[in-house]
């Protein structure tokens, strides 16, 4: 049997699914193909911050995917005696796109979550037990073969997304080199029930111990984690024993609070793709991308991928916009990837000191870095876009649009232009004016940031990326030629 489709998706965990949502609510037909037969009951990913709630909000999955979440105030990192070698607070201060900066997470949770919004999307299908066998491309589409329960199947689609993860059968079918980025660490991780809350902490900790350095974090739906670094005379075996486990738990004197739910031994690395574009194949999350968690920036990073790719795609395919739009995918995201990967691996490299000498040299330098310059506030900030899709050298271009209230969900998907004056034009973009009664709550807000940035119009993207601010009518035309159109 062969299908047609718009995208097909390859891999249906919560980056693809997210993608799947996005491509939908633009009006193409998507299709995700998934090996698995349900989804992966036990958690991975822990954390989303702001931004990652925002593209959750475009997908329309925001206020079911924040009743799972923990709301994370405080990132501590300490060292053996307890001392607060670095402080993050993670509760203070507003975030760009009006959700809360730090968020833990269950990931079966929110994957259970996108599962059903897929199921009820009209232009979306999760085909499940279906494993890539090869594919083929060509100028005008993909051609991807699949095993299923049914036998060998085909899909036709226009576009091919490989979400399909660290391992990805994408990626190797494409004949795409990933390079190390050496850095490769392997952690017992333990998640838990918890039964008592009262009795965990409140924060999430790094124990900065050179005798075993620890990782201790808040998670969604009711669990907690725990993850501690295997030194050089372990083995995963020795690791994941229940006597072993239960020693490395002991001083944390949770016993009868939590419930161990699994423990695993893991490796953690970094990675990246060459290429995350082959023509009309494309990567995104840790096919593209591959990270350490300290930075708890592994899962956001693949949400960012999709939500860039969504609003191109949708341009492309429904507005003929230059397929050369999709060039500036990589040229976009990497810088800021790049920019977590090395936070991460800083963290972890700060983390995982195992010798005694050096880890005192490290503690006594950070303490005296938090005595100098104080405690960190607020979400973590990374570089906005600094090329792609830009009106490059216009104020605020390639930084996030701040949201007021739930500004998104009036605007819709696909790009807008909020200007004080009355606009029209003929681009496949939203025209709206400043006095128009739809803003009426955000009015004040808007026209105070545009004062503020000297700016008579500014020009959104459809993952809330600035284009331009400046002139309305200049601001259309540039953006038609940036898409290949004509305004």
């Amino acid at each position: 049997m062969t299908s047609e489709v718009d995208i097909l998706i390859v891999g249906g965990g919560p980056v693809g699914m997210t993608g799947a949502l996005l491509l939908a609510k633009h009006g193409l037909s998507v299709v995700v193909a998934e090996r698995e037969a349900g989804i992966y009951p036990l958690p991975r990913a822990a954390h989303i911050d702001h931004e990652a709630m925002r593209i959750f909000q475009t997908a329309g999955v925001a206020d079911d995917v924040l009743a799972t979440t923990r709301k994370a105030g405080r990132y501590d990192f300490l060292n053996a005696a307890g001392d607060v070698l670095m402080r993050i607070e993670t509760g203070i201060g507003d975030t760009s796109s009006g959700w809360p900066a730090s968020n833990m997470i269950h990931q079966p949770s929110i994957e259970g979550i996108l599962n059903d919004a897929v199921a009820a999307s009209p232009n979306a299908e999760v085909r499940r037990l279906w494993a890539l066998v090869n594919f083929t491309a060509t100028d005008e589409g993909v051609t991807a073969h699949f095993d299923t329960p049914e036998g060998r199947q085909e899909i036709n689609a226009k576009y091919l997304l490989g979400c399909d993860g660290a391992n990805s059968t994408t990626r190797n079918l494409a004949n795409i080199e990933n390079d190390d980025l050496d850095f490769n660490e392997s952690w017992l991780v333990i998640d838990t029930i918890v039964k008592d809350r009262s009795r965990l902490p409140d924060c999430n900790l790094q124990i900065c111990d050179p005798v075993r350095p620890t990782t201790c974090v808040l998670m969604g739906n009711g669990r907690h984690r725990w993850e501690f670094m295997l030194l050089p005379e372990d083995t995963a075996e020795h690791m994941q024993k229940p006597e072993t486990i239960e020693t490395l738990m002991a001083p944390w004197k949770v016993g009868g609070a939590v419930e161990i739910e699994r423990a695993a031994v893991y490796q953690f690395a970094a990675a990246l793709a060459k290429n995350w574009r082959q023509g009309r194949v494309l990567l995104a999350g840790d096919a593209a991308h591959l990270m350490p968690p300290f930075a708890g920036q592994g899962l956001c990073s693949g949400l960012r991928d999709v939500d860039n790719l969504a609003w191109k795609l949708a341009m492309i395919i429904q507005h003929d916009a230059d397929e050369v739009l999709l060039d500036s995918y990589q040229p976009e995201r990497e810088p800021h990837v790049r920019a977590v990967i090395d936070l991460a691996i800083m963290m972890g490299q700060m983390v995982c000191v195992s010798d005694p000498e050096a880890a005192a040299v490290r503690d006594a330098d950070l303490m005296a870095q938090r005595e100098q310059n104080g405690d960190a506030h607020g979400a973590m900030t990374f570089p906005p876009l600094l090329t792609g899709t830009i009106l490059e050298g216009s104020a605020q271009a390639g930084m996030l649009f701040p949201q007021v209230g739930r500004l998104d969900d009036i605007m819709g998907p696909g790009a807008w232009l909020i200007a004080k004056g009355d606009l029209s034009g003929g681009l496949p973009i939203q025209y709206i004016s400043l006095d128009d009664e739809r803003l009426k709550a955000a009015q004040d807000d808007i026209e105070g940031w545009l004062d503020a940035h000297q700016a008579e119009a500014v020009l959104v993207r459809g993952d809330k990326y600035i284009f331009g601010t400046g002139e309305g009518e200049q601001l259309a035309t540039a953006f038609g030629h940036a898409l290949g159109l004509a305004h």
